[in-house]
């Protein structure tokens, strides 16, 4: 009597886990703005805005910074292990905010906490991507990836219930509770079966495909590409397999189409209740473009990711940049209602909901040795654009080129963004795969096959 097979566990329970990783970075990088007004009145510190503004800004400089580093530290020694680490890092990093003496203190203290937020975005990119069904990868990306709005409400709900009776320090206290996700991560976060197989841990990673059910042949093809690629280079060193001709070119496409999509998202973020002042809105309506500006940016995330798992990541980022600019365009003209709400969402689907669906589309990319790399180069050198579209929106208010352009202005990048995902090669790892494993023809016309 033979034993019982072994328990089946599913990909959902690393895609929840990833999930609340980036929760806890959305809560973490919303707070700052909830917490502003009251460093403004913070005793002793005499904090000025634009010293606060530059605060802020040091956050997304450590996020660079780690969106950099942990990407390719992840391809080395394994994405679970710098998920964790940057777990721990920014709760750490949201205690020391908590207690914070100066506005000196608490711009070095975002700086650090900036770099943990930015050490697991890479990681639980690539794990939800190589965990996940083939034909449903996008989807489970997109869903990992609206934790970022989850965080923002969730930090605009603690704000709301705390900050009238308590000290802005309670919000960072908060924040440090992250560091409880780490027990369910350290029992339930399984390593990525690529990352074994690239580091020579073929046992190890053949057990975690069987309990995952997943294809373990396509994991091992997909190293032989990589070692292929690499040319004689260390075949487990991501940064310098990107690096490599083959895959180079593509990624400073992709860095330029993050690049564009940032300079919208932070563009619009930061701007666009004044932009739709300044075309005639009151301020109340102006406050609701923002919110319905975030309901697209999730269907975006939802929608587009079904959509690429279907029809391919390429076709449905090039129509969603184009639908953001078409709809920035309309938002240059004098609507109504019910049209220019569909175009603000149209703006947030082709800004916030394009953003996520690149990143999938970065990771569908790559072989699995670079794909942390990738993300990571993508994410960090694309955060370029976080610092130009606050900075080209109030160069543009500011101007007297006239109310459209203020629309015209972040048009123009969604439409750039499109052509550059237009010249990037259609192909992508899992096409190549099924290359390497195709059945060959033997010379009497038998097929053999693929193993």
């Amino acid at each position: 009597m033979g034993g019982s097979a072994p328990r089946k566990r599913s990909g959902l329970v690393v895609v929840m886990l990833c999930f609340l990783t980036i929760v806890a970075d959305g809560y973490d990088l919303i707070v700052y703005g909830a917490t502003v007004p009251s460093l403004l009145d913070e005793p002793g510190w005499e904090l000025s805005a634009s010293t606060a503004g530059l605060i802020g800004s040091w956050t997304l400089v450590g996020l660079m910074v780690g969106f950099l580093l942990a990407g390719p530290l992840a391809d080395r020694i394994g994405r679970r292990k710098v998920m964790m680490a940057g777990v721990v890092w920014f709760s750490a990093g949201c205690a020391i905010c908590a207690v914070a003496t100066s506005p000196e203190f608490l711009g070095a203290a975002r700086f650090f906490t900036g770099i943990g937020l930015g050490g697991v975005v890479p990681s639980a990119v690539a794990l939800t991507m190589e965990f996940a069904p083939r034909n449903r990868r996008q989807i489970y990306n997109g869903m990992m990836l609206t934790g970022y709005s989850f965080g923002g409400v969730v930090a605009a709900l603690v704000a709301i219930a705390l900050l009238p009776d308590h000290s802005w320090r309670v919000l960072y206290a908060v924040g440090a509770l992250c560091v409880i996700v780490v027990p369910a991560m350290y029992f339930w976060l399984p390593e990525s079966v690529n990352s074994l197989v690239a580091r020579g841990k073929d046992a190890e990673a053949a057990e975690l495909a069987l309990a995952y059910d997943l294809d373990i042949d396509a994991v091992r093809a997909e190293q032989r590409i990589q070692v292929d690629a690499s040319t004689g280079a260390d075949s487990t060193s991501g940064l310098r397999m990107l690096l490599t001709r083959r895959y180079l070119p593509s990624l400073l496409l992709f860095v330029l189409v993050c690049v564009c999509a940032q300079v919208i998202t932070y563009g619009l973020n930061t701007w666009l209740p004044v932009l739709m002042r300044e075309a005639g809105y009151p301020l109340g309506s102006s406050l609701q473009f923002l919110l319905v500006l975030q309901v697209g940016a999730i269907v975006g995330m939802i929608g587009g990711s079904m959509l690429a798992d279907r029809y391919g990541s390429r076709r449905i980022l090039v129509l969603f940049f184009l639908i953001g600019g078409v709809s920035l365009l309309a938002l240059s003209r004098k609507l109504d209602t019910a049209v220019l709400m569909v175009a603000v969402a149209g703006a947030g689907l082709g800004s916030i909901g394009s953003s996520s669906l690149a990143y999938g589309y970065v990771a569908a990319k790559y072989p699995a040795s670079c794909r942390g790399s990738a993300v990571g180069a993508s994410m960090g050198l694309g955060r370029v654009g976080s610092i130009l579209g606050p900075s080209i929106g109030g160069w543009v208010v500011g101007s007297s080129l006239g109310s459209h352009w203020n629309f015209y202005a972040f048009a123009i990048p969604a439409v750039i963004a499109a052509a550059i995902v237009v010249l990037m090669p259609a192909s992508t790892v899992d096409d190549e795969v099924a290359e390497v494993r195709a059945p060959e023809p033997d010379p009497g016309g038998v097929v053999e096959p693929a193993r």
